[in-house]
């Protein structure tokens, strides 16, 4: 059975933030990932690191920016070379910052990027998989009808995770990262993108195609309510349904 985490980063065991620090246990949630000590874990990860490079570390800064912080040091010390030591680390923090690794890498297509993101878009753990995405969107709104392109195929995919990459990473709004401005006026451009999954038999994208059209409704709201009157018309699947009762979830 899955250890549950603590609710409050006071209740978490003496024992259990050791682990977490040290890299031998996967967060359980949230809270437990947000008190990890970054120096530590990274000082277990990659002991050959000076203490004068770990303390560049700022404990006081939010976590996205720990976490990028991280990943460009881990870059910088290792190179790409350094991600099978991160991918197949027990820590999913680790496993996280493997996908900074890959989003700081220079000189990489969109396609060599997708690639080396994948397995962590797939990963087992809930907090890699919102790394993964988090980490590679400024490469995806850097050339959006291009990303959305590429991203089609990832629709297809088996895979319940790798199908709410390709969304979730594209989102107008998102959480914990900067807009995407095109997307917010121009939400069509990625109805390709959304249609195939209008469907979707796992909750996990159709939660996660409800929060784009969501997004897309605080800006265009004619135009969400559009979709989603075609997607009903055409259809009675619970899964549609499902999409279009909680996208629409900001306009009554």
């Amino acid at each position: 059975m899955p250890r549950k985490g603590a609710r409050r980063r006071s209740e978490i065991p003496a024992e259990i933030l050791r682990g977490l620090s040290n890299g031998s246990l996967e967060s359980a949630n949230l809270v437990e990932g947000l008190a990890i000590d970054f120096q530590k874990l990274l000082a277990a990860v990659a002991p050959e690191l000076p203490a004068d490079v770990l303390a560049t570390i700022d404990p006081e800064d939010g976590i996205t920016g720990r976490m990028s912080a991280a990943g460009r040091l881990l870059h910088a010390h290792g190179g790409l070379d350094v991600l099978r030591r991160l991918t197949g680390h027990t820590s999913d923090t680790v496993r996280g910052w493997g996908a900074y690794v890959v989003a700081c890498a220079p000189d990489m297509t969109l396609k060599q990027r997708l690639a080396h993101i994948r397995p962590l878009a797939d990963d087992s753990h809930f907090g890699v998989r919102e790394w993964a995405w988090l980490a590679v969107r400024p490469h995806i709104a850097q050339d959006i009808r291009r990303s959305l392109e590429a991203l089609q195929n990832w629709t297809k995919q088996k895979s319940a995770n790798v199908r709410r990459f390709a969304v979730e990473v594209t989102r107008p709004r998102g959480v914990w990262c900067r807009h995407i401005d095109v997307l917010k006026e121009e939400p069509e451009l990625a109805l390709p993108l959304l249609a195939p999954l209008k469907a979707d038999p796992s909750k996990y994208v159709q939660d996660s195609v409800a929060n784009w059209l969501n997004d897309a409704s605080k800006s265009q709201p004619d135009w969400v309510r559009g979709v989603c009157e075609s997607w009903r018309s055409g259809s009675d699947d619970p899964a549609t349904l499902r999409i279009c009762q909680r996208a629409t979830r900001s306009l009554r």
